[in-house]
């Protein structure tokens, strides 16, 4: 189940894209999580083309098939500003779902945008508060494995020590996905490993920066404040980056936000409960769709 190569540029950065679903649709961005590829959402791009919408998977810079930035600049300027090219180029203001590190850079983008930037905003277990604990723990799984892994087989042991509540793949075929062999016959995560450490990013040393993450909360809770198109929070109820309290402190920063908690999930929610996420987002903008 694959869409159809499509490509946004954000000035010399060119982001790799899938597209699904008729041209002339209401269109939907999918904006993955920091290490993911634009393959993290299972079956809900075709799920959303099958409901009457036109569904964009996009590789964040440094990610997947998207180009490696030259100056190393991960910044959340830079990811908020790849998600207002996106936006801005399409023909009609576009739906915005984003999981993670694609659902910081889609709150930035909206909530610092002077004009209307998107028609809806999903946030996948995500909000301004984030557990450190469960920062860190990422943090230190993508940095322990950033020289690879002598098999897939590894690789597959390496994700499931990493979420011990789904399923280790029986097959390796999704993990040539997320993974690239070098030559020296290594696979390696298919992403830029200054991501980690990139210009003005959240991680020093592999772990989070406890400064720039008091300035990256006030910047976030600013930009909650002023949404003021229709939001959905979808939480993985067994998450331990986003917990019940920051979920709550999200809805009282917009108050006319909307939530679901995805039984079974954690911070990979499309992933781990891809049948209930597709419900939740697809009914979510199905409703907004008629009300608009």
């Amino acid at each position: 189940m694959t869409g159809d190569k499509f490509q946004f540029r954000n000035g010399p950065v060119r982001l790799a894209a899938d597209v699904y679903g008729d041209e002339s649709a209401p269109p939907v961005v999918l904006l993955h999580g920091g290490g993911q590829t634009r393959h993290a959402w299972g079956t809900t791009a075709q799920v959303l083309a099958d409901r009457g919408w036109r569904s964009y998977t996009v590789d964040l810079r440094g990610h997947g098939e998207s180009d490696w930035p030259d100056d190393g600049d991960y910044s959340s300027d830079a990811f908020a500003s790849d998600v207002v090219a996106i936006a801005r180029s399409l023909p009609q203001v576009p739906a915005l779902v984003g999981a993670s590190l694609g659902g910081i850079s889609s709150l930035l983008a909206i909530g610092e945008s002077s004009d209307p930037l998107a028609s809806a905003l999903v946030l996948v277990d995500v909000a301004p508060r984030m557990e450190p604990d469960g920062v860190a723990r990422i943090g230190e799984f993508m940095r322990t494995n950033v020289d690879g892994f002598a098999s897939l087989e590894d690789v597959a042991d390496a994700v499931a020590a990493y979420n011990p509540h789904r399923p280790r793949p029986s097959t390796m075929d999704g993990l040539h996905k997320n993974v690239r062999q070098r030559d020296d016959g290594r696979w390696v995560w298919h992403w830029d490993p200054r991501f980690l450490d990139g210009r003005r990013a959240l991680f020093k040393d592999g772990i989070p920066d406890e400064t720039r993450g008091i300035h990256q909360r006030d910047r976030l809770e600013d930009a909650a404040r002023n949404l003021t198109l229709p939001v959905l929070l979808v939480r993985g109820k067994v998450s331990d980056l986003l917990s019940e309290e920051g979920a709550r402190e999200m809805l009282e920063l917009v108050p006319h936000a909307q939530m679901v908690n995805v039984a079974g999930a954690g911070h990979m929610v499309a992933g781990d409960r891809n049948d209930l996420f597709n419900d939740a987002v697809v009914g979510f903008l199905e409703q907004v769709r008629l009300t608009r």
